[in-house]
């Protein structure tokens, strides 16, 4: 067999799910889901609901053989349970004869995250009902349209349900509980398995589970797989890949929990959740794996690090950047780990059927009068499925492959600002294009493989011809080169988004220099920080002319600002940039982050596999602060936290948190309205008006903690005989008040120097991380 072909019947086919194509959120006795509510105004979709015939020709057309689609359940059930709504169900029965009239095969999704709000309001998959309705709805849709589908799929992906949904709370229903989170995963399984029950006893020929799995990595391990860890490292793998992958691995294919994985479970929010006989009901037989895969998860130890809220459990664990490709999410393009983790997956649970479910990418796509030339749409599905035919032939066994996705669509929290389709969809028009990339995949299932030569990618002269200009004038625009006029620049520009070039090094080699400049970009406000801007301007200037950079000082403080920054660094005008996010996240860094210029920031970002940042134990401090407290015996500790959607908050709440926890101790705990001392002091006086008893009191800043020392005087509390008080910064004034203040103390300088030197790594092409820096408490009269 060739290695471009594919084994005789493989199947090539394309996966979408109901929320994000159907729109017609109201029709027909459909009542919300939990994502209508989470996201009410963004509920149209691409109205497949009534386009699914010209949806389906489009399918016909590129000669897919497969078809996976889910159904919504709050069509079905509009109000979680009772009696099924016809007409939810006629919908699906038209679908169906369209899909098997064209000559696809269906493959039927039960649960793709969509759950009915009623069934959310009695308590959601946190609830243990929820799984008993889910067999009910998996029993009464299979014994409706059973007799067309073939196999069926109980859950999508549980992890991103479970844990995006009730643990982080970035995806519906929005909760923010670890225990709701580990207890919605085990009742998600539960329901799989009581509806693979139901389902075989209605007579379902196929029955299988659709889990996203990413291989779990140091970025070390990114380039050499075989790469041996320490034993640090090897322990933070292991615990984020039972987390991730083996919390539903083991119990769907094995009958059990992952043994270290029960500790975490139990201190987040006890086991009382797993029930006798449970895991013999979920390790039903599988007739088929789903394996959804897009990229690698990357870490690394990291004392001190606070869990990531999606990862209960995942404290001292740093979830790294990678110097690679992203996609336009940020998600670093790895396909060789496609290859790695079928191998896996084939080794450790062997006989095992599988089908690559979901594997595609979000591009910016740019849609011109002779098409929508997505190369690297292209690039990312060629790679990912020489990496998938590399499997195959190791044994690996694979039956299909069905892209994510059909149409671009409802991209969940990010609404439609994501393209993941390889059709075009105009959310104005409701108009379908077929992009480059749906037109190339019609080739691949045609012939059943990929062809023997790679296809050739636009070239400096097809830019040029295009353009109209020479190949050297591409080259400087490309380098960023300051003398090309305006106009010149923009033609060239034009034609690079219309034929998607990707500059490489022979474009980059017909100039003598690059721009020699480095964007120092400065977003503002940043509450309390004008110590550490200064001083990032002190020392990123100094430090980067003497490296013989030219610095240009941006302020990002308005869109339109936003909007000339991005202009400016995508023309290729910046080498690299340096910037100081927000005390409030914008999509800036992002945008900045997706035009492969390398970019570092200050200060973790929301995300924080975005991109490298250099930024502070924030935790540890935290956690020395609240320890220092308890050694002085303090017993009654409060916490004033400030603003609670600030990333630097929520670290140094952790650490709080987790000294408390160590000692047996609950927080007491007062939000502030925003860094300053008026709010401190606000806070303050609710927190000992609410619980006189406190004994000592740590504040998330300087700032408010100044805040803290006045409403102890208002309220006639010494400090520190009956009150110590210990903030976090340093600032200058931490000394002179009255008493001094304890704190832990920033290392501005190094922040600076630090940032520095990772843009000086990434411009010179070495491999970076983020840096995190240690802190040091610093004890005065206060405590």
């Amino acid at each position: 067999m060739s290695i471009t072909s594919f084994p005789e019947g493989f199947v090539w086919g394309v996966s979408t799910s109901a929320f994000q194509i159907e729109g017609a959120t109201a029709a027909d006795g459909r009542r919300p889901s939990i994502w209508d509510v989470f996201s009410a105004d963004r509920a149209e979709a691409c109205d497949h609901y009534h386009r699914y015939p010209e949806d389906v020709r489009l399918m016909k057309e590129l000669g897919m053989a497969a078809y996976r689609f889910s159904v919504s359940w709050a069509r079905i059930f509009p109000d979680g349970g009772g009696k099924p709504n016809a007409a939810g169900l006629d919908f699906y029965d038209r679908l169906l004869d369209e899909v098997t009239g064209a000559g696809i095969t269906p493959y039927a999704t039960l649960y793709h995250w969509d759950l009915p709000q009623a069934l959310e309001e009695r308590g959601g998959w946190p609830s243990r009902d929820t799984a008993a309705r889910f067999a009910e709805y998996a029993a009464a849709v299979h014994e409706r349209l059973g007799d067309r589908v073939d196999t069926w799929f109980t859950l999508n992906e549980p992890w991103v349900a479970a844990f995006l949904g009730y643990g982080s709370g970035v995806h519906a229903p929005g909760r923010k509980s670890p225990a709701d989170a580990f207890r919605a995963a085990h009742h998600m399984l539960l329901g799989h398995g009581l509806a693979a029950q139901a389902l075989r006893a209605g007579g379902a020929q196929k029955v299988g589970l659709v889990l996203n799995i990413s291989p779990v990595m140091t970025p070390a391990q990114v380039s050499d797989f075989g790469r041996e860890l320490s034993e640090e490292d090897a322990a933070a793998v292991a615990r984020i890949d039972a987390l991730a992958n083996r919390q539903f691995l083991e119990p769907a294919l094995r009958g059990a929990y992952p043994a270290e994985l029960l500790p975490v479970i139990e201190r987040h929010g006890g086991l009382g959740h797993l029930h006798d006989g449970d895991l013999e009901t979920i390790a039903q037989p599988l007739d088929l794996l789903g394996v959804n895969y897009y990229t690698p998860l990357v870490v690394q130890a990291q004392p001190s690090e606070p869990a990531d809220p999606a990862y209960p459990g995942s404290e001292g664990v740093l979830f790294c950047t990678i110097p690679t490709a992203v996609t336009a999410m940020g998600w670093p393009i790895v396909p060789n780990c496609l290859s790695l983790l079928l191998g896996r997956i084939s080794r450790e649970y062997p006989g095992l059927d599988l089908m690559i479910t979901e594997n595609g990418a979000d591009f910016v796509d740019v849609v011109t009068g002779d098409g929508i030339h997505d190369v690297d749409r292209i690039s990312f599905i060629e790679e990912h499925l020489r990496a998938l035919r590399a499997a195959i032939d190791d044994g690996a066994r694979v039956r299909g492959y069905l892209v994510w996705t059909l149409l671009d669509n409802l991209e969940w929290s990010d609404g439609y600002q994501r393209k993941f389709g390889l059709v075009h969809v105009d959310f104005a028009t409701q108009r379908r294009r077929m992009k480059d990339s749906a037109l190339w995949y019609r080739d691949v299932v045609s012939r059943n493989g990929l062809a023997e030569t790679r296809p050739r990618r636009p070239t400096l002269e097809t830019v040029a011809a295009r353009a109209g200009v020479s190949r050297a004038t591409v080259s400087r625009v490309v380098n960023g080169e300051s003398s090309v006029s305006p106009e010149v620049r923009a033609g060239v520009m034009r034609a690079v988004k219309e034929l998607g070039y990707v500059p490489n090094l022979a474009a980059r080699s017909l100039v003598t220099r690059r721009t020699n400049a480095v964007a120092l970009v400065l977003s503002v406000p940043r509450q309390g920080g004008d110590t550490l801007t200064s001083a990032v301007v002190q020392y990123v200037t100094s430090l980067l002319e003497g490296a013989g950079k030219q610095i240009t000082l941006m302020l990002a403080d308005t869109a339109e600002s936003h909007r000339r920054i991005a202009a400016h660094v995508e023309a290729r005008l910046a080498d690299g940039v340096v910037l100081l996010p927000p005390d409030r996240g914008d999509t800036l860094a992002e945008r900045l982050s997706r035009t492969e210029v390398p970019l570092v920031l200050l200060g973790k970002p929301p995300i924080a596999s975005l991109v490298p940042y250099v930024d502070v134990d924030n935790a540890g401090g935290a956690a020395a602060a609240t320890e220092h407290l308890l050694a002085r015996g303090r017993r009654r500790i409060g916490m004033v936290c400030g603003p609670m959607d600030l990333v630097t908050v929520q670290d140094r709440l952790a650490g709080h948190r987790a000294a408390l926890q160590r000692s047996g101790l609950t927080p007491h705990l007062a939000p502030a309205d925003d860094l300053t001392r008026a709010s401190g002091a606000a806070a303050a006086l609710r927190l000992l008006t609410d619980v006189p008893s406190l004994d000592a009191v740590f504040a998330a800043t300087d700032q408010l903690a100044i805040g803290v020392l006045q409403a102890a005087r208002e309220l006639g509390r010494r400090v520190p005989e009956d009150l110590a008080v210990v903030g976090f910064d340093d600032v200058d004034a931490a000394s002179a008040t009255t008493p001094a203040l304890t704190t832990v103390r920033v290392p501005v300088a190094d922040q600076a120097l630090a940032l520095a030197r990772l843009l000086l790594s990434r411009l010179e092409g070495r491999h970076t991380t983020s840096v995190v820096l240690p802190t040091r408490l610093v004890v005065r009269d206060s405590a």
